[in-house]
């Protein structure tokens, strides 16, 4: 499948700021399931965009804007080839031996009501994968996907006392589960082509890894329900949401600020070869 993705993210500005510094993970790499096609980032400021990798071997981009600045804006397009591999996540980079992914986060501890649903879904299964299938369709049926309760700082605990929650709530609760079975798991940023026809979101989509031994790294979209197929586009990874989000930085002045998120993601026809 081929898949095109824009990616509009504009601040707005009570009083202008003195400078915005922003580090921006939102660029794919190419690996066993998709190739990128065409990628572009641009900045509605004047600045230099500084390309680097970091700790987890992510693209990242990095700038600093100088104001006066009423409005910001960073928009991100490109297209993106991917075939489906049963989940599996084969050629990507891999900076760290798969223990690092047991370190627990504030956003992806453990509390008992967590503990005791991954240690119901460990009985109940007798091997590392059909453990974690099953999680993944249980998380789907017990969380209510709602847009309300939640925000980027909601801990895996809250998001599943309240049973309500977005993908990065139901991926931090996934992470948390496996990492209390000693199952290594990261979160994933990117980007999800639906199947009914909508192709507006309000954000990108979030979903985890988890290692099974035998197998490598194995991608669970429990927001979905499923494996990650074709229709995923993998952008970062990282312990958690803070490690992977798309866009993090701080500014200087600025009083209040408020923040806007457009992304499209949509089946791009392929060309015809003359």
């Amino acid at each position: 499948m081929r898949i095109r993705v824009s990616h509009l993210t504009t601040y707005r500005y009570e009083a202008s700021p003195k400078s915005v510094i922003q580090t921006l993970r939102l660029t794919p790499r190419n690996h066993a399931g998709q190739y990128v096609v065409y990628w572009r980032i641009d900045v509605s400021a004047d600045c230099r965009l500084a390309q680097q990798e970091d700790a987890f071997g992510n693209i990242s981009h990095a700038f600093t804007a100088d104001g006066p600045l009423n409005e910001l804006k960073v928009f991100v397009e490109g297209e993106v080839e991917t075939r489906d591999t049963q989940g599996l996540v084969a050629g990507a980079v891999e900076r760290f031996p798969p223990s690092l992914f047991l370190r627990e986060t504030p956003l992806t501890l453990a509390d008992d009501a967590i503990l005791s649903f991954a240690q119901e879904i460990r009985a109940a299964h007798a091997d590392t994968l059909s453990a974690l299938h099953a999680m993944t369709v249980r998380l789907n049926g017990d969380i209510t996907y709602d847009t309300n309760p939640t925000g980027s700082n909601t801990t895996a605990a809250e998001a599943f006392s309240l049973r309500r929650g977005v993908c990065q709530d139901l991926t931090h609760i996934f992470i948390a589960a496996c990492r209390s079975l000693a199952i290594p798991a990261r979160y994933v940023g990117g980007h999800f082509h639906r199947s009914d026809g909508v192709t507006s979101q309000e954000a990108g989509h979030a979903w985890a890894e988890a290692f099974v031994p035998d197998l490598g790294w194995v991608a669970f979209d429990p927001t979905n329900g499923i494996s990650a197929t074709e229709a995923h586009v993998r952008v970062a990874i990282g312990l958690d949401y803070l490690g992977a989000a798309p866009v993090r930085g701080t500014r200087t002045g600025g009083g209040q600020e408020t923040l806007t998120v457009a992304v499209n993601v949509d089946q791009a026809m392929r060309q015809s070869q003359n």
